[in-house]
């Protein structure tokens, strides 16, 4: 095993030019996300979102090295009689569950109806991104930001010319009467 601060603490996984291109890739697309939500003056900005997804492309990047890794040590285990169990998809839903539990704190409930529920998705969208880049899955990263964010602005737009309107957040949370 290499013990390079520059190298890769384990060898079969992604050097540290593919890590910064995984990282990178996230940090572009999940940013852009975040501006949105932060332009919108919402609870979970910019820095949330990039979190988020910064965590979860961490975490992918370190599923994919260790199961490399054993994958790797596999046939020496199976020589041994040992059977290796491989699952890569563990992490995923891990962090799937973990980030839903972040998102639902966004969402609250008033007199006035329910608000923060476009932000958790997006906060729950940031992970998923993050985990397509830091599996080396580019071009499904890049496929999942571009649709949301044309979906997440563009079409509120199209919605506004139409007589369907989006229901907007109340100003003040909290503030309200509640009736009983």
């Amino acid at each position: 095993m290499s013990l390079s601060i520059f190298g890769n603490f384990l060898d079969t996984g992604p050097g540290i030019w593919e890590i910064i291109l995984r990282m990178g890739l996230t940090a572009v697309f999940v940013g852009i996300i975040g501006i949105e939500r932060q332009m919108r003056h919402k609870i979970a900005g910019v820095t949330t979102h990039l979190m988020v997804a910064f965590g979860a492309c961490g975490i992918a990047i370190l599923q994919d090295s260790l199961y490399n890794e054993a994958l790797a040590m596999a046939p020496d285990l199976m020589a041994l009689g040992i059977q290796a169990n491989l699952e890569r998809q563990r992490i995923i839903a891990q962090v799937v569950t973990g980030v839903g539990f972040l998102g639902a704190g966004t969402i609250l409930k008033t007199s006035n109806g329910i608000s923060g529920l476009t932000t958790a998705a997006t906060i729950w969208l940031a992970s998923m991104i993050g985990l397509c880049f830091g599996m080396g899955g580019y071009t499904i990263g890049i496929v999942l930001s571009i649709f949301s964010l044309v979906f997440l602005t563009g079409f509120r737009k199209v919605l506004d010319l139409t007589k369907l309107q989006h229901v907007k957040s109340p100003d003040t949370l909290g503030a309200e009467v509640i009736e009983k």
